[in-house]
C-alpha cells in the first residue's frame, strides 16, 4: 500500500481557518494535490471544502482546532492520505468503527469491560498503520447516519465524542437481538448506500445454515459430518439407527451451551450426555423414542442440528479439537492467522475455554493424542487446507460479507479432518491470549483488511 502516512498537528483557529489545511510540500507533490485550489476533504462520512497550502521541509499536516473537533481528531493522530483526482478529493483514513454490544461509561479505565484490553490493542495497532479507530454501541447511533457517538483512546485515556460514520465497520456485536435491531440494520444499510462504507462480519451464522450451504461446495463436502436440522422423530430415529453416536447442537448455540451427545450402549439403550458449566450430566434411556420425548420440549423453543458422531482423537481420555482463525489479508484473500489445539477440561466433552478447555499448539495437541503416528506429520497441513477451503466456501455460498472466521475442526482416529462449527464473531481470546502492549497478528490483519476495503 503506497498511501503516505502523516501526523496531524492541531493549530488554534485564530491562526488557521477551518477551510485551510497545511501539508508537507513533498507529500503534495507525491500525491499530485493542487495547491491553493478548493478540494473536498473526506474523513469517513465527513465532507468539507478546503484549500491546501504546501509547507517546505515539513512531513505532517496542520488543521484548525475547530475543524479537528468536527472530525473527532486529536493532535498527533497519524493518518494515511489518498488523493482522488477524478473527484478532487483528499481522503484521510481509514476511519474504522468497531461496533460492540455495550459500554460502561461509569468505569473510565474499562469502558468496554472484558474487551477493553483488546480495544486498546487495536488502537495501538491502528496508530502504527496510520488508521483511526473508534468503538461504538447501538446506543451511540443517532437519528442521522452521518455520525455516531463513539469512544477513542489517546495518551490521556478514553474519550467519548461525536465522530463521522466510518469507512469500515467491524461488527463485533455479541447478540442476535442487537444485530437484528432496526437501528443497527438501518445504520448499516444507510452508510453502505450513502457513503460507500463497508461492513464485515455483518451477521451471525446458524449451524444449520452453514452445513446446508457448504453441502453445495464440492471442495468442502469431504469435511462435513452428516447433518440435518432436526425436525421429526423419523429423522432422529434414522440417524440413531445409522450411527452409534450422534450429537444434538442448538442451531444458535455458542461456547458449547446446550450440546447433547447421544451414545448407544448395547443394542437398544442410549446414554445422553449434557454439556453443563459444571461438567457432563448423563442420563440413560431404554429406547430412542423416550430419548426423543425427553428433548422434544426443548425443541419448541430451540432449533437443533442433529449430526453424525465421530471417533475423534483424545489426549488422556479428553477430546481434542482445533480452532483455526482465518482472516482476509491486505489483498482481500483468505489466509490462516493461527490454529491452536483445544483439549477438553476434566468431566467435559466440549473443548471451549469457557468450559475448562486448554490451549496448545497443533504439534503439542497431536503429540499428546492417540492419533496414529503415520498421520501426525500431515495433521497441521490438513487442518490448514480444510480451514482455507471452508472459509472460501462460506464466502461463496452464504450471501454476507465476512473478514474473519473462527473455524472449529477435528481429526478422527484415521487422520481425517472434520468441520465442527464456523463462528463469524470469533473471540480474540480463543487464538492467542492478550498481553498488555503486545500486538497480535490477528489484530494487525484486521487493520490491513480494512485498509484494503477502503483503498488506503
Amino acid at each position: 500500500m503506497s498511501t503516505p502516512k502523516v501526523n496531524v498537528q492541531i493549530v488554534s483557529s485564530d491562526i488557521l481557518s477551518d477551510d485551510v489545511l497545511m501539508l508537507g510540500e513533498s507529500v503534495m507533490k507525491q500525491l499530485k494535490i493542487p495547491a491553493h485550489q478548493p478540494i473536498s476533504l473526506k474523513f469517513g462520512a465527513f465532507r468539507h471544502s478546503v484549500t491546501l497550502v504546501p509547507v517546505p521541509r515539513f512531513e505532517g499536516m496542520r488543521m484548525s482546532q475547530t475543524l479537528s473537533h468536527r472530525m473527532g481528531i486529536h493532535s498527533g493522530t497519524p493518518l494515511r492520505l489518498q488523493y482522488r483526482t477524478s473527484g478532487r478529493t483528499l481522503a484521510l483514513g481509514p476511519l474504522i468503527g468497531v461496533l460492540v454490544s455495550r459500554s460502561f461509561p461509569h468505569i473510565p479505565d474499562k469502558p468496554f469491560g472484558d474487551i477493553t484490553l483488546f480495544c486498546r490493542e487495536l488502537t495501538t495497532a491502528c496508530r502504527a498503520q496510520g488508521a483511526y479507530v473508534y468503538f461504538f454501541t447501538p446506543g451511540g447511533i443517532g437519528s442521522s447516519s452521518n455520525s455516531v457517538e463513539g469512544w477513542v483512546h489517546n495518551a490521556t485515556g478514553w474519550h467519548r465524542m461525536s465522530l463521522p460514520a466510518p469507512d469500515v465497520v467491524n461488527n463485533r456485536l455479541t447478540t442476535r437481538k442487537l444485530e437484528n435491531s432496526a437501528v443497527v440494520q438501518s445504520f448499516m444499510k444507510d452508510i453502505r448506500n450513502r457513503y460507500g462504507s463497508h461492513v464485515f462480519n455483518e451477521k451471525f451464522l446458524d449451524k444449520s445454515e452453514v452445513f446446508e450451504a457448504l453441502k453445495k461446495d464440492s471442495a468442502v463436502q469431504k469435511y462435513l459430518p452428516e447433518s440435518y436440522s432436526l425436525r421429526s422423530y423419523a429423522m432422529f430415529k434414522s440417524m440413531c439407527t445409522r450411527y452409534s453416536a450422534v450429537f444434538l447442537k442448538p442451531v444458535r448455540g455458542s461456547l458449547g451451551k446446550g450440546i447433547i451427545r447421544l451414545t448407544r450402549v448395547g443394542s437398544e439403550s442410549w446414554q445422553a450426555s449434557y454439556a453443563t458449566v459444571n461438567g457432563t450430566r448423563r442420563q440413560s434411556f431404554n429406547d430412542p423414542a423416550k430419548l426423543f420425548s425427553s428433548i422434544s420440549g426443548k425443541m419448541k423453543t430451540v432449533r437443533y442440528l442433529i449430526q453424525q458422531g465421530l471417533t475423534l482423537i483424545e489426549a488422556g481420555g479428553r477430546p481434542v479439537d482445533f480452532r483455526a482463525l482465518t482472516q482476509k489479508n491486505a489483498s482481500g484473500a483468505w489466509q490462516i492467522t493461527s490454529i491452536v489445539g483445544r483439549t477438553a477440561g476434566s468431566h467435559h466433552f466440549v473443548s471451549n475455554l469457557a468450559r475448562g478447555g486448554t490451549l496448545s499448539t497443533v504439534k503439542e495437541a497431536v503429540a499428546k493424542s492417540n492419533l496414529p503416528g503415520t498421520h501426525r506429520a500431515v495433521a497441521s497441513s490438513r487442518l490448514q487446507r480444510a480451514a482455507l477451503d471452508i472459509a472460501k466456501g462460506i464466502d461463496e455460498k452464504i450471501p454476507a460479507h465476512f473478514g474473519e472466521l473462527g473455524i472449529d475442526l477435528a481429526i478422527d482416529t484415521s487422520g481425517r479432518v472434520w468441520l465442527l462449527e464456523v463462528n463469524s464473531k470469533p473471540s480474540k481470546n480463543d487464538n492467542t491470549p492478550l498481553k498488555e502492549g503486545k500486538i497480535r497478528p490477528s489484530v494487525r490483519m484486521m487493520i490491513q483488511y480494512a485498509r484494503h476495503l477502503s483503498g488506503f
